[in-house]
């Protein structure tokens, strides 16, 4: 399952980045998403494109371009 598939309040974790792409993985790299990370979604915009993310303690958007190279696992409530 990859990030772009998550409805908005789930919580999951980055099980890879599946991607050959050097400026994405930076991209992503640079705003704290990477494998281990744990990341809840907020919300979409009205399109689908970009997503509202919650990583720690940080809000960021992303593209749904990179959100689909994003693998995650979901996380229980408990585990989040």
């Amino acid at each position: 399952m990859h990030l772009g598939q998550v409805t908005p309040g789930s919580r999951c974790r980055v099980a890879k980045i599946d991607n050959a792409n050097p400026e994405i993985l930076n991209r992503l790299y640079a705003l704290g998403v990477f494998p281990g990370v744990a990341i809840e979604v907020l919300r979409y915009a009205p399109l689908g494109d970009p997503i509202q993310l919650k990583v720690g303690r940080t809000l960021l958007s992303i593209r749904k371009l990179e959100a689909e190279v994003i693998d995650i696992e979901m996380l229980s409530a408990e585990a989040a």
